[in-house]
């Protein structure tokens, strides 16, 4: 393919890098070709937070394990911050901010000519005031520069035999609230536990949004037929109810991504 060649050729122009790795099917699709191609001159950095479950920290761990990449993981203090706890529409700018301020100096402390991450040119299309952070940062977003999409992603990734190339997308968990409502460890904690409670059952590609005391759940429509056997509806909603819920809901338009971004 022309872009994966352009891609290698872009990486190896950069020299050495410090690769934003979350564990989604981009960032690891990316720090496995620039690992490939610059060796050592190449780390992953990591954000351990309670916006980011431990299962996917987890995965992260795992993968740089098994690639003999060498990973930096740093504490996120994004709920120290006044703004993101308030939750208002530049929620995800303050947040990604921090981040990459955080990456860049970890990045210069190991002599790491670059900072990169791994969005596409899907993310392009959606409300993603994340991306204005990494403007302004000048991050390096590799995949966009050469116009690779999420499908192309997924089809390299499964040639390379990457485990995570049908890995379902995923967003922080911060993304699961209504702008405007406030958001704490305990309602994230709350959205972890219910969503791997999902996930442990089957279903993949999920989110439990919170509204209030309310849990609105968007999974795929094709799986509806097995969420509403009524003996997994009892569960669902006594599971949920135990983790501090008071109304457990199914959204009937099923899960689409970006959903809370209407304003």
């Amino acid at each position: 393919m022309k872009k994966f060649d352009e891609l290698k050729k872009y990486l190896v122009e950069l020299d050495s890098v410090a690769v934003a790795f979350s564990g989604g099917v981009d960032s690891t699709f990316l720090l496995k070709v620039a690992h490939d191609l610059l060796g050592d001159k190449v780390i992953a950095v990591t954000a351990a937070s309670k916006s980011f479950p431990q299962r996917e920290l987890d995965e992260t761990k795992n993968f740089c394990r098994a690639e003999n990449v060498r990973q930096i993981i740093f504490n996120s203090d994004e709920l120290m911050k006044d703004a993101f706890r308030e939750n208002s529409k530049n929620r995800c700018y303050i947040c990604k901010r921090g981040l990459f301020e955080k990456i860049l100096q970890i990045a210069a402390d190991n002599k790491i000519s670059y900072v990169v991450e791994g969005s596409n040119m899907d993310d392009n299309g959606d409300f993603r005031p994340g991306l204005k952070a990494i403007a302004e940062l000048e991050i390096k977003s590799p995949l966009r520069h050469v116009e690779l999409y999420k499908n192309e992603i997924r089809t390299l990734s499964r040639e390379m035999n990457l485990p995570t190339w049908d890995k379902p997308s995923y967003a922080c968990l911060a993304s699961r609230f209504v702008y405007g409502e406030s958001i704490s460890a305990e309602k994230l904690e709350m959205v972890d536990k219910a969503e791997q409670f999902l996930i442990d059952k089957g279903f993949k590609q999920i989110r439990v949004r919170i509204h209030g005391n309310i849990a609105r759940i968007e999974i795929l429509p094709d799986a509806f037929d097995k969420f509403l056997e009524k003996n997994f509806r009892d569960e669902v909603a006594t599971k949920f109810k135990s983790y501090g819920f008071s109304y457990v809901t199914l959204d009937l338009q099923g899960y689409r991504s970006g959903s809370m971004n209407f304003f």
